[in-house]
């Protein structure tokens, strides 16, 4: 399988997932949160803890074996400035048209109804790390840190 190819799946699981209002599943921990995905021999689980300030994992499977994996956690710095219900509603309008571009990586800049979203990266879909913000009136509001890449055995 070509990186190409790994990135597509993933970034079809997102869009079918958390911004895609996909379906929830039953919690696989206690407290969680859980969105999965599944096409022919792949499946997806989203699984986060919290709500304004919360904490999560990604994890690709094709058939048994895990072979992809990003943890992120994010937070509202400045609620007098953007609430969790506005923060989410940004995510996903940006996440959306980043997805539409056939990407989950990368330098992207998206200004919605509640702010200018703005994601950047380095790496690519075997290893990265990055960082998403919510800037509103010029001030970082919201912000959430990421890192993952391909799991081997």
């Amino acid at each position: 399988m070509t990186a190409a190819e790994l990135n597509a799946i993933i970034v079809r699981a997102k869009a079918m997932s958390y911004v895609g209002g996909g379906a929830r599943t039953q919690p696989s921990r206690p407290g969680a949160n859980d969105l999965s995905w599944s096409e022919g021999e792949w499946r997806y689980l989203d699984s986060y803890f919290g709500g304004t300030d919360f904490l999560g994992q990604e994890v690709l499977w094709r058939g048994y074996e895990p072979v992809w994996a990003m943890n992120y956690y994010g937070q509202v710095l400045r609620p007098d400035l953007i609430d969790g219900e506005r923060a989410g509603a940004t995510i996903k309008a940006a996440l959306g048209a980043m997805y539409q571009e056939g990407r989950f990586l990368g330098g992207f800049d998206w200004t919605g109804e509640f702010g200018r979203y703005v994601d950047r990266s380095e790496g690519n879909v075997a290893s990265f790390r990055g960082r998403e913000v919510i800037e509103v009136e010029g001030t970082e509001a919201y912000a959430l840190d990421y890192f993952g890449g391909m799991v081997k055995p």
